[in-house]
């Protein structure tokens, strides 16, 4: 018996547990703080483990590659995991942004919570809608999306086959765009209702100044943006689970555009 034979898989693995730890970095749920880092590793490597066997072969010989070679290797496999991991956490980021414009509005920034989820402070209504989102991305499969996402990729790019031009830059740009056009429409409803109440209270302000404004308008905001928001929220459910399948469906465009400059070169079949 000789650990040749492992050996020579030892590269090729490698570079497929990298594409799939990229995951563990930026989708949501499974990259969050307050999983331990050896649980990440440990959940990558036997995922990689399951995937490996379905890879294909590898054209190249694992014992001429040289380390200055496999470094980029690595970083471009581990960015294909990244990326789409990066785009399915966009709206959920979008729908906490939007709680985070919300609760300055109705003056619930003031108090803010820690949220372990994100290793950050963030107010309570952020936290409502980031749940809410998150919820519909579990129920809607879409961790179980972007796992088969990063698998589909291996048809197309062989281990080790991606290159740094084919980094999905306008995508991303296009995601980050949408994300921030959502977190403004989740906003818009209470904003606009507390604007109003602006103006009215200005006016009150101005023709009965023995009301004390400050002390009323104040719980005013808080009941009214409550109320604006428990009605605009089948609305924002809907609008949010648009993007989430949206930004799937841009997943699944991106991942099919992917080309490997080694596949043309491959000699077909998978690992044994």
């Amino acid at each position: 018996m000789t650990l040749e034979p492992l050996i020579q898989h030892l590269i090729p693995f490698t570079l497929v547990a990298f594409r799939i730890a990229g995951l563990f970095i930026s989708a949501p749920m499974i990259s969050s703080p307050m999983i331990p880092g050896r649980v990440k590793v440990l959940t990558a490597i036997a995922l990689s483990g399951c995937v490996y066997p379905l890879t294909p072969a590898w054209p190249l010989n694992p014992s001429e590659i040289s380390v200055l070679q496999l470094v980029p290797m690595v970083v471009g496999e581990a960015l294909i995991g990244y990326v789409i991991g990066f785009l399915a956490s966009m709206p959920i980021a979008a729908a906490e942004m939007g709680g985070v414009l919300v609760g300055q509005q109705m003056g619930y920034g003031l108090a803010k919570v820690y949220n372990p989820e994100t290793d950050a402070e963030s107010d309570v209504l952020s936290q409502l809608l980031m749940f809410m989102i998150f919820a519909g991305y579990l129920a809607g499969g879409g961790l179980e999306h972007v796992f088969r996402a990063v698998v589909s990729t291996f048809e197309r790019v062989a281990p080790g086959g991606i290159g740094f031009t084919q980094a999905p830059l306008q995508t991303m740009l296009g995601v980050l765009g949408s994300s921030l056009e959502l977190a403004i429409r989740i906003a818009m409803p209470v904003a606009a209702a507390i604007l109003l109440l602006i103006v009215v209270f200005a006016v009150i302000a101005k023709t009965m100044p023995a009301i004390n404004i400050m002390s009323v308008g104040f719980t005013v905001k808080v009941l009214a943006g409550i109320a604006i928001l428990t009605i605009a929220m089948p609305v924002i459910g809907r609008v949010c689970g648009d993007e989430l399948h949206d930004v799937m469906n841009t997943i699944d465009q991106w991942s099919r555009t992917l080309t490997s400059p080694q596949a043309s070169s491959a000699t077909g079949g998978t690992h044994g």
